[in-house]
């Protein structure tokens, strides 16, 4: 395509003439040697007043100057005609209807081909040249002092005008923009979307207003810059396409703000995420696991989250400046390659890092360390080892943040952050935003480590009081199970029993203390203690329950659950007494699963209410099975229809006692249940 209003080539026809001569309006007059009107164009007509009937053959001066300058026009004329030199000047002429008007004159000679001498005089209206003068002048004034970068472009987009503000956003000069196109002139500026709609107002002669680009340009090379571009056809009088205007602003404070306060707002976005997102319990590695996932891809294509053995362990930790740093992986989260997550330690591994590892320094000082643009130098400190720093390089790891986790003044560990997929390096803003999530979740991560080193104490304890029972005890085989709370609630005081007693009997015992933690643990044990020696003496199980009342009642207003029965196998029954618990279920053949029908009690503690003792059969092959509520409740379901799919569980044929106690701890045990499970199991046997 060729430029718009250039000449064409060879053989593509006439493009149309450009209209500042019709703008003009000028006046074509051609006289002999005697002076007389040969040749009268239209213009002329319009400009004098006569048409070409009146003038032709007549004096010029006669019809087209005013009588007062009629002397002077005439030598003017000789003059032009003797040496053959033009002449130009301005006068007054006179109308035919009889008005004045200033006009501007050219003269020249003209020589035909048989060497016949003619006149040749254009005339313009003055007043219509001073008006495109000013134009002119003021377009030109207006361009050259703009602080508004303005261009023009051909009809191939290519400069062929710039004003001097443009010259200074670009850093170049005018020389080096002309014949080039936008992408030419500034590789480092996104123009490729500007040309396009360039295009499209070349096409269509619509306008494009406002037209984003951001970029480097030579003017400031080290620090991007932002434009609002508009874009206009060009056109001359008869319509014909010279090119497109532009103009353009520099809008990079207004960017800047912007993207400030854009970047202002993501951070308050992302702490208010992370302040609802993280600490939704007290599980260390669920913590962890929170933070992790508010970081990526918000801040990081990856993310691992990692503590020092030694606080896992509940020691302080201060590294000295040689010392190796011991770290346990807790969370990693990416959106990157797979070679991210090879190169990572994987969740629950130990690992130790030399003093120049980069992690190491981050807990070593407790502060951050930020590595903008990654080298093959830092990805060596970065990894814990050169086969991990070469998938880390595989990946595309360029930019590295690590923050440390401070918690009441103690370093914790540190949150890694990388970049691969993200072209952005980490910049302050990350920093700041990173040091903000750290800050907020090494507090719920200090208290889930420090609630899991509570709880890992309780269950110890709890674990040291339960009875290891033999599986089978006088005239019963036993099997048991006991299964704590879910990871983000407390040790609870839930126990069982197996107590070998005079005559062949057995005592078994279910009881649950309410509360949790090592209080309920510690609890739990004297009633342990409590009910063995109790149970030495051999008394009927109501009795022993209001002894064990008593002894609740006085433990700091300790409270408790309890199922108290004897097997005799002699006798094939059970004697049983119950202290506020869920009634045992019985299974015999040929019957259905039942719950015994016990008068339930209050829970020991309550005090001054006695206790009832039922007799059951209990025969060999009987069953019977105790257990604790957090086997059957749940926050979802009524506890009688839980009750049902228990006794429905326990119908099935085929099983031993042991692959019951599974079967019902992993069907009626709710993933999220709260609560500690105890189950004791006990089958008749047959004398022998």
């Amino acid at each position: 395509m060729s430029a718009a209003g250039s000449p064409p080539a060879g053989g593509e026809g006439p493009v149309r003439p450009s209209g500042l001569l019709d703008v003009l309006r000028v006046a074509s007059v051609v006289l002999d040697t005697e002076g007389r009107i040969v040749l009268w164009s239209p213009q002329a007509e319009e400009l004098f007043g006569y048409g070409a009937r009146e003038a032709l053959g007549r004096y010029a001066a006669r019809i087209m100057v005013h009588e007062e300058h009629l002397d002077l026009v005439v030598r003017l004329f000789a003059e032009v005609m003797r040496t053959g030199r033009s002449w130009a000047g301005a006068f007054p002429i006179r109308r035919k209807d009889g008005g004045t008007r200033l006009v501007e004159f050219r003269n020249m000679r003209l020589l035909d081909d048989r060497g016949k001498v003619y006149a040749l005089g254009l005339a313009v209206d003055q007043a219509t040249v001073r008006r495109l003068e000013q134009e002119v002048a003021l377009s030109n004034r207006i361009v050259a002092q703009s602080p508004i970068g303005l261009a023009v472009l051909d009809g191939d987009l290519r400069y062929v005008s710039v004003n001097p503000a443009l010259e200074r956003m670009n850093g170049l000069p005018a020389g080096e923009h002309l014949g080039r196109t936008m992408p030419e002139v500034l590789p480092r500026v996104d123009a490729e979307e500007v040309e396009e709609s360039a295009r499209r107002v070349l096409e269509t002669g619509l306008p494009a207003v406002d037209r984003s680009m951001t970029g480097r340009t030579p003017a400031d090379p080290d620090d991007d810059h932002a434009w609002h571009v508009s874009l206009y056809r060009l056109e001359n009088t008869l319509g014909t396409v010279l090119g497109v205007a532009v103009s353009v602003v520099d809008i990079t404070e207004q960017h800047r703000a912007n993207t400030e306060a854009e970047s202002a707002r993501r951070r308050l976005a992302v702490i208010a995420d992370a302040t609802t997102r993280i600490g939704t319990s007290l599980d260390l590695e669920r913590t962890a696991g929170e933070l992790a996932d508010v970081a990526v891809p918000e801040l990081a294509d990856a993310a691992a989250v990692d503590l020092l053995e030694a606080v896992v362990q509940g020691r302080r930790s201060a590294l000295g400046p040689t010392e190796d740093a011991v770290i346990r992986a807790l969370a990693v989260r990416w959106v990157a390659t797979p070679d991210v997550l090879s190169a990572a330690d994987p969740p629950g591994l130990v690992t130790r890092y030399a003093p120049d590892r980069l992690i190491t320094e981050c807990v070593r000082t407790g502060l951050p360390v930020m590595v903008p643009h990654v080298d093959d130098e830092d990805l060596a400190r970065i990894a814990r080892s050169p086969e991990a720093a070469a998938l880390l390089a595989r990946a595309g790891v360029h930019s590295y943040l690590a923050v440390p986790l401070i918690a009441r003044g103690e370093v914790l560990g540190a949150l890694d952050l990388t970049r691969t997929r993200n072209p952005r390096a980490f910049d302050e803003d990350d920093l700041l935003l990173a040091r903000e999530l750290a800050s907020r979740a090494a507090v719920q991560i200090d208290n889930a480590r420090w609630y899991q080193s509570a709880r890992d104490t309780a269950l110890t304890l709890q674990r040291s009081l339960l009875p290891s029972h033999p599986p089978v005890t006088g005239g019963l085989e036993v099997a048991s199970r006991y299964q704590p709370g879910g990871a983000t609630s407390e040790v609870g005081g839930d126990w069982f029993d197996v107590i070998p007693l005079e005559d062949g009997r057995t005592a078994l015992v279910v009881g649950d203390v309410m509360g949790s933690g090592i209080p309920a643990a510690a609890t739990m044990g004297r009633l342990r203690t409590a009910t063995h020696t109790l149970a030495s003496l051999g008394l009927d199980p109501a009795v022993l329950l209001e002894h064990l009342d008593r002894i609740t009642a006085g433990l700091d207003q300790a409270l408790a659950t309890c199922v108290y029965a004897v097997h005799d196998p002699r006798e094939r029954r059970c004697t049983i007494a119950n202290a506020g618990h869920l009634p045992p279920a019985r299974v015999r053949a040929g019957h259905a699963a039942e719950l015994l029908d016990l008068p339930t009690g209050v829970p020991l503690g309550v005090g001054g209410v006695g206790f009832s003792t039922t007799t059951v059969e209990l025969g060999p092959g009987d069953r019977l099975v105790l257990y604790t509520d957090g086997l059957v409740e749940t926050r979802r379901h009524a506890l009688d229809e839980r009750l049902d799919r228990l006794l429905g569980l326990l119908d099935r044929p085929g099983h031993s006692l042991e692959e019951v106690c599974d079967l019902l701890l992993g069907t009626l045990r709710e993933p999220d249940n709260v609560d500690d499970v105890a189950l004791l199991i006990a089958r008749a046997t047959t004398p022998a």
